[in-house]
């Protein structure tokens, strides 16, 4: 499974049939994916999935411990709103046993001495249990996240298994070069691993969020002391421990679950820390670089929000456009920082598109995840439920159109309908802030030059995505629009190999790839004296 080529599960492109067609034949569940069913589906009894929840105390130093507190906070389903288990909370004392662990096994422990191979061996190894294990991990992100379990069964898990495989790969191949001098003098310049990494991770993609951190580090050497997202705890612990049965030696990975406040600012601002990696809202990024700098200057990286375009262009085919436009919005609930949250269309197939968007919208299956006809499961939480109504609002104040949706989906649990506005304004508060649920904001453009003007005009700078069938048009808008990631024809391609980050407030840095391990090595240049040397 992991074999696959992953960014085509993520992914809708113009090499396929159509969309939906794909998607269907991948899932499993074919013609069923268009049949409005919301209401029935959440009012129904949820499915309780057969996984038992073995792991919710702190990973410190090897060991499953309880915090120095004593204190849990619970974890709770978002299809209900009810517990489904309750978790160790770290706090400052915790992240201190934790950085305390990761420190002694940087600078004591075999993990960065013992070969790039075996470092090799031991992910490889882990990903192989990930893989025995999936079922069982798919099930627990389902449940603690809510997003559809054929999402995280057949793309999500396996990815998270590639990311690993190609971290894996990287570990014996990091190396560094020989520098020609002036004189005679022997120039080496090294990349050695940078310490003890702190991570604090988000919950719309608990396991790729791990992956995108967690592996890069441990390739280059280093030890980590990761903090998970209090809203999503559960499958971080769980793999942690697969990691463990691989032959990952004791405190090279300590996981604290607890909150940002808390143990989230005391691992920003621990002064044994050498190197913060951060994915969450650029507010909270603000805040962690801060105490980053504060403390001992240490490098952070940033995967931060976003309000990316996506360009709808007079030549498009218009039912595909309006497939991927809808998958680019609607992807995980709405909940992910490279949405496309902004759709620009021509004005010439506005209309068209509008209806077309519309329909499609209605369509959309709303309801328990476990079930493989559902599209949409819940938000995250009661928080993030509020804040997408209030966006709504907000927009039928502004006089933005209301096509569909707008409102809750049953009395239980964190369900929104699928929401699209038309005759947005670029003033609005929905085209300028990151709403991170199910809401299309749809534009009216008129020409290349004003639809790069307005995309650009934005405090984000994440990804944007572009649908045309004119290479020169693919070519103008790529090269003018100020974003990380620029998909054209497709959108949410993810291949471990492919760079992602942002520009302007979206970001620092970039994850995946190689660029990725540069956040994890520091660069050291020896130099020696030579003696009658035979060359320069």
């Amino acid at each position: 499974m992991a074999a696959r080529r992953i960014s085509t599960v993520l992914s809708r492109s113009l090499s396929l049939p159509t969309a939906a067609a794909s998607l269907g034949r991948r899932y499993g569940f074919g013609s069923r994916m268009h049949r409005f069913s919301t209401a029935a589906a959440v009012l129904e009894q949820p499915i309780t999935p057969p996984v038992q929840i073995n792991y919710t105390k702190l990973l410190i130093n090897g060991q499953f411990v309880d915090s120095a507190s004593g204190k849990t906070f619970p974890t709770l389903d978002p299809r209900t709103g009810e517990v489904i288990a309750h978790v160790a909370e770290g706090d400052k004392e915790d992240i201190n046993r934790a950085v305390s662990a990761a420190r002694k096994a940087f600078d004591e422990g075999p993990w960065p001495k013992m070969s790039a191979y075996e470092r090799s061996r031991i992910i490889l190894r882990f990903a192989d249990l990930v893989e025995k294990n999936i079922e069982e991990l798919a099930q627990l992100e389902t449940w603690d996240n809510g997003k559809p379990y054929q999402q995280a069964l057949t793309a999500e898990l396996p990815m998270f298994v590639r990311l690993f495989h190609y971290y894996a790969g990287w570990a014996d191949k990091i190396h560094g070069l020989t520098v020609p001098a002036d004189g005679p003098h022997h120039v080496q310049v090294l990349h050695e691993p940078i310490g003890v990494a702190g991570q604090i991770i988000p919950w719309n993609f608990p396991l790729l969020m791990f992956a995108w951190k967690v592996g890069p580090a441990l390739a280059c050497g280093n030890t980590v002391v990761l903090k998970t997202a209090e809203q999503t705890p559960l499958t971080a612990l769980y793999v942690a421990k697969l990691f463990h049965e691989a032959g990952l030696p004791d405190g090279v990975l300590n996981i604290v679950s607890g909150f940002g406040p808390t143990a989230g600012a005391a691992l920003a601002s621990h002064m044994d820390v050498d190197k913060l990696a951060f994915t969450g809202s650029t507010e909270t990024g603000k805040i962690v670089l801060e105490l980053a700098a504060r403390s001992n200057l240490k490098p952070v990286t940033l995967e931060l929000g976003g309000k990316s375009p996506f360009i709808i262009c007079e030549d498009a085919d218009i039912d595909r456009a309006v497939e991927l436009a809808h998958f680019a919005l609607f992807f995980n609930q709405g909940q992910c920082c490279c949405a496309g949250s902004r759709t620009f269309v021509h004005e010439k197939i506005y209309d068209k598109f509008i209806a077309k968007a519309k329909a499609r919208a209605l369509k959309r299956t709303v309801g328990d995840p476990f079930k493989k006809e559902i599209e949409q499961g819940p938000q995250i939480d009661s928080e993030q439920f509020e804040k997408v109504l209030r966006y709504i609002k907000s927009g039928i104040d502004s006089n933005a159109t209301l096509e569909c949706g707008g409102e809750r989906v049953g009395s239980k649990g964190y369900f929104v309908q699928p929401t699209v506005f038309s005759n947005v304004q670029d003033d609005m508060l929905i085209a300028q802030d990151e709403i991170f649920g199910p809401v299309q904001s749809i534009f009216k453009f008129k020409d290349i030059d004003e639809v790069i003007r307005r995309a650009n005009a934005t405090r984000y700078g994440l990804a944007a995505g572009v649908f045309t069938s004119n290479i020169e048009t693919a070519n103008t808008l790529s090269r003018g629009l100020r974003a990380g990631t620029v998909w054209v024809n497709c959108f949410d391609v993810f291949d471990a190999g492919i760079p992602f980050g942002g520009y302007k407030m979206s970001g620092i840095g970039r994850e995946k790839g190689i660029y990725s391990l540069n956040n994890y090595l520091q660069v050291k240049a020896v130099v020696t004296p030579l003696k009658n040397p035979a060359w320069l």
